[in-house]
């Protein structure tokens, strides 16, 4: 069984910003709160981007795109293919520079500072970029001493992560023997051998299967729960709405919405109930009686346009049970991530 390994304390930025009595919010839902404006015009959120642009010739990749994420949380980039998931977390991880606007990690200036930014995060690619020619045991002893851990201390963070991550049979196996699934196990071991402030996550499930992707997302709980800031790109709709306090959604380079996952849903209309009846009569009676409802002879239904919400049916049951009408069975349906997803850029999310 694999669980989120134990973090030892963060070693902090040496750019981050103090911050007096903060706490992490749990794993669910983030209370909203208002990030504090350094002198620079930045925040003292964990990551902070202000109309940031990137162009490669004469395409727009990103188009001049605001986010703050709070420290301790998961905010998703959620986007199709080619809007811009991967650049900014490139840029953010300063991998890529941007063409205008600012960026921060942990107070530090993905420009201006970008060695406090790499001291500060963890970055774990869309497929695996571990070292196929070392085993697993030596893939992280070697992040260890490139994150200058020394010989001690590396020694123990690698032992508890092969134990964590259920690695420990094979620690000392080449890889060609590791499944995918082990292979991004210890692709996210080695993002988490410096035990990183903010953890950068880009289509972390890829190519993953059920289990593995939810053994992933736990241990991405887990971290959050230990105070880990993390922000995830995915264009899968089930894994944002499952771990991310808070959802961006990119589209031609530009953010095109940003909430909850509940607050994005009530951005579209979609909702409705359906009523099933027994028998024809019944359906023809209440049929008359909802004329904006939309009629299924073949399965004796009504589908009935509705927000969803308890007061809405609570005065539809009661307007059918005044008539003598009784459905057999009712479904309720609210807008789904996919709805807005599809709403929001004209495309289909991909669902797991």
């Amino acid at each position: 069984m694999v669980t989120a390994p134990p973090i030892p304390p963060k070693r902090p930025s040496p750019c981050e910003p103090a911050r007096s009595g903060a706490t992490s919010p749990s794993p669910g839902r983030p209370e909203n709160r208002e990030d504090e404006e350094s002198e620079n015009g930045m925040t003292s959120s964990a990551i902070d981007i202000r109309a940031l642009r990137k162009s490669y010739g004469a395409k727009a990749v990103l188009d001049g795109i605001d986010l703050r994420v709070a420290a301790g949380t998961v905010t998703a980039l959620l986007g199709a293919n080619g809007a811009g998931k991967t650049t900014t977390v490139h840029i953010l991880s300063t991998l890529v520079r941007p063409d205008s606007g600012a960026a921060a990690v942990n107070g530090c200036d993905v420009v201006r500072d970008p060695d406090g930014v790499r001291a500060a995060i963890g970055l774990t690619g869309q497929f695996s970029a571990v070292d196929k020619l070392l085993t697993g045991e030596e893939n992280l002893l070697l992040m260890a001493r490139l994150r200058h851990l020394g010989a001690k201390a590396s020694k123990a963070r690698v032992s508890d992560l092969l134990e964590q991550f259920d690695l420990v049979e094979s620690a000392r196996k080449p890889l060609a023997n590791y499944s995918g699934g082990m292979q991004r196990r210890l692709d996210l071991a080695m993002t988490l051998v410096a035990t990183p402030s903010v953890i950068f996550l880009d289509e972390p499930t890829t190519g993953l299967d059920p289990r593995s992707r939810h053994t992933r997302w736990d241990i991405v709980r887990g971290l959050v729960v230990e105070g880990t800031t993390v922000l995830l790109t995915t264009q899968h709709l089930e894994e944002a709405d499952e771990l991310a306090h808070r959802i961006a959604v990119l589209d031609g380079g530009r953010i095109v919405a940003e909430g909850t996952p509940e607050e994005l849903k009530r951005l579209v209309p979609g909702g409705h109930i359906r009523l099933r009846f027994a028998e024809l009569a019944s359906l023809d009676a209440a049929s008359r009686l909802l004329d904006s409802s939309v009629r299924d002879d073949a399965g004796l239904a009504l589908t009935v346009l509705s927000g969803g919400g308890v007061g809405t049916l609570r005065t539809l049951l009661d307007r059918l049970e005044a008539a003598g009408v009784s459905p057999d069975d009712l479904s309720i349906h609210s807008p789904d991530l996919d709805d807005v997803f599809f709403a929001l850029t004209g495309t289909k999310g991909t669902e797991q």
